[in-house]
């Protein structure tokens, strides 16, 4: 793997991870030492991230990773909602009916998932309903639009612990969605996906207004998200 690649991967799992905060100046002398890479490769690496959004290049040539917030939030869902209601009618029309009956049935035991294996196992079950849904659409296009849209929710989901009842609430939206999908329903897939993530985002919206009123750093607070 190339050294701008393995830069890439690094700062863009810490950022998501929140292991680098919102608002820290990405200093290339010291990103280039700590990764033990040149300065050449890091830029590459920074340029990348820069395109989807997680460094912010606007203010100078250093760049800065940028704040959750509700605008911007607000923003990424307009965009995820007008994208993942044409992907929910489209994948309901071009599916395999077995791979969504299985997710179905998954969702459908998410909360033995959750006392089982965490938030962990259970966002690993959302990863495999957004390949999914992704293999059914069948348009890289999309599925590139997709994918950039949804990186900012992960850095959302991470801000603290979530919410198990939300997390439940939203596996029954899953589930809704899956069965559409599976019987080739694509306005129930639609209409249901539209439920998903207006209800995503007003818990995302309520854990982000709360934070701004807490002054502790950090994503260690609790949250109500549970996307």
């Amino acid at each position: 793997m190339r050294a701008s690649d393995l830069a890439y991967d690094s700062l863009r799992d810490d950022i998501l991870n929140w292991r680098i905060a919102p608002g820290t100046a990405l200093s290339e002398t010291e990103l280039a030492l700590r990764l033990g890479v040149s300065r050449t490769p890091l830029r590459a690496a920074l340029a990348r991230l820069a395109l989807e959004g997680l460094v912010d290049t606007s203010r100078g040539r250093t760049g800065v990773v940028p704040d959750v917030s509700v605008e911007s939030i607000a923003q990424q869902f307009e965009v995820r909602e007008a994208l993942e209601l044409q992907a929910a009618r489209l994948a309901a029309r071009r599916r395999d009916p077995a791979v969504f009956a299985e997710l179905a049935d998954s969702f459908a035991h998410a909360t033995e998932t959750l006392e089982s294996g965490g938030t962990d196992a259970y966002y690993a079950v959302v990863a495999r309903f957004d390949e999914a849904m992704d293999d059914a659409v069948g348009n890289p296009a999309m599925r590139q639009a997709l994918e950039s849209v949804r990186v900012h929710l992960v850095r959302a989901r991470r801000l603290a612990q979530d919410n198990p009842q939300r997390l439940v609430h939203a596996a029954a939206e899953h589930r809704l969605i899956c069965e559409a999908v599976r019987d080739g329903d694509a306005e129930l897939a639609a209409s249901a996906t539209a439920v998903h993530l207006r209800g995503s985002l007003t818990t995302i919206t309520a854990t982000l207004q709360q934070r701004a009123s807490d002054p502790t750093p950090g994503p260690d607070r609790p949250t109500q998200e549970g996307a």
